[in-house]
């Protein structure tokens, strides 16, 4: 059992598997995270070789929710041949929820299944809730955190690491324990930026 206090289970839907990534995965792993504009607005810089795929692999994917990295969920088609993306779960009290996909694989509502089946699993396990941000010029992923019924509360300024980026973000949160009133502090009050937009709530 992972800090989560949840076991990394497989979850099954409709058209996916969910499962831990294994040493078998690196090519899959190269695929996801070496691609320059899946990982463009991604802290980290693409894996650029097989080898840096095993790196990554040890440091972020391994340890299922133990370590430095988060709780990652591998994103397989049935009846194909390993991950075509994944969905992550931070281990802090942010419960920062994550997710990447293949290019082949965008516009079909993949993200959207995968995540919604990991959701589930935290609720199941008496997560109380969870928090997505996303870089303002990605509004596509701020498209799926709505539809995974999430709802936006703040934006803030971020130097984001490693990239030394100057990032704004905007938090979605979802509260599963029924405390619809909780929003996620943290990085309000950490940010000397921080504001309140008006966004035109469209799917």
């Amino acid at each position: 059992m992972d800090r989560l206090g949840m076991d990394m289970v497989e979850l099954r839907t409709k058209r996916l598997v969910l499962r831990p990534f294994g040493e078998g995965d690196l090519e899959a792993v190269y695929r996801i995270f070496g691609d320059v504009e899946v990982n463009r607005f991604l802290p980290w810089f693409p894996v650029g070789s097989l080898g840096e795929a095993r790196d990554f692999y040890v440091r972020r994917l391994s340890n299922h929710g133990g370590g430095n990295g988060d709780f990652y969920y591998g994103i397989c088609l049935k009846g194909g041949r390993g991950p075509v993306g994944y969905v992550n779960v931070g281990l802090d009290d942010s419960y920062d929820l994550g997710y990447g996909l293949c290019r082949e694989f965008w516009g079909r509502g993949i993200a959207t299944e995968a995540a919604k089946a990991v959701i589930g699993q935290l609720g199941r396990c008496g997560i109380p809730y969870v928090t997505a941000t996303h870089d303002v010029r990605n509004p596509g992923s701020g498209r799926v955190m709505r539809r995974l019924g999430m709802r936006y509360c703040y934006s803030y300024e971020e130097q984001w690491q490693p990239k030394d980026l100057l990032v704004t973000f905007r938090l979605y949160q979802l509260n599963l324990d029924g405390n619809g009133e909780r929003v996620y502090g943290k990085y309000w009050e950490r940010s000397a930026v921080r504001f309140v937009e008006e966004l035109v709530d469209e799917l």
